[in-house]
């Protein structure tokens, strides 16, 4: 796990985290006492879009909504 000091953060920020992967990370120190530590996140997730699937299930079975036998007793 690399370490840089507060100083070099202060420099050169934007290109420390630029430069991690997903889940890497690095130990910020002062005065060579860890102080804190930048983790770098994994990219965002593409946001999902409703109806993508449409019309992909061709066949339902006719007893598709009937009660199961294993739950007879509970509906009775």
């Amino acid at each position: 796990m690399p370490t840089v000091s507060i100083q070099e953060v202060g420099a050169k920020l934007s290109e420390l985290i630029h430069q991690l992967a997903p889940g890497e990370e690095v130990i910020i120190t002062d005065n060579d006492q860890a102080v804190a530590r930048l983790v770098a996140t994994g990219a965002p997730q593409a946001q999902r879009k409703l109806g993508t699937l449409k019309g992909t299930v061709t066949y339902m079975a006719p007893d598709f909504d009937a009660p199961l036998d294993d739950f007879k007793e509970y509906i009775e």
